[in-house]
């Protein structure tokens, strides 16, 4: 079983933690579930992902590089502020710290 739980579900990407393990796990697993993404067609691009769900900080910078190379912003939920939060963006529509639905 996977440590780490990746799904694409109408248009979120939904992420969640797994079976119990460390970080060095987790990043692998998280990495490996997005490359079979990649390649399934699964992920395939676009001008904005948005991102939810419980993540460590190691796994962000695994999401974050594999994302920002292939959608024109990311954007990850706050719930505390009940919307989603523009983090990366190369897209000239998103400025970074955009809050947006």
């Amino acid at each position: 079983m996977s440590t780490y739980k990746i799904e694409l579900k109408d248009g979120i990407l939904r992420v969640n933690f797994g079976e119990p393990a460390q970080n060095d796990q987790i990043v692998k697993d998280a990495a490996a579930r997005l490359e079979e993404m990649a390649t399934s067609g699964e992920l395939t691009g676009g001008s904005l992902l948005k991102i939810n769900g419980p993540i460590s900080i190691p796994v962000a910078f695994v999401l974050a590089h594999k994302l920002a190379h292939i959608y024109g912003a990311v954007a990850f939920y706050d719930p505390k502020l009940g919307k989603y939060v523009i983090c990366i963006t190369h897209n000239p529509s998103y400025k970074l710290g955009d809050l947006i639905d």
